[in-house]
């Protein structure tokens, strides 16, 4: 797990981190403390590397068998 939080670092993951900083900084000074469980969230998403790939969060719709 330590490995995977120190590796594989994108654009994605950089952005998920500062706008967790943010939320979490903002809500300390406006004392709005819903604002800190969302940076919570993007912070998770940011060191665990959680969140959707290239396809998914995509919903897989099925042909129908005359539609080809």
């Amino acid at each position: 797990m330590k490995k995977n939080s120190l590796k594989n670092w994108s654009i994605l993951r950089y952005a998920r981190l500062a706008l967790a900083l943010v939320l979490i900084v903002n809500a300390y000074e406006t004392r709005q403390w819903i604002f800190a469980v969302f940076g919570l969230f993007f912070l998770g998403q940011a060191l665990l590397n959680w969140g959707c790939g290239a396809q998914g969060c995509s919903i897989e719709f099925k042909k129908k068998a005359d539609e080809q």
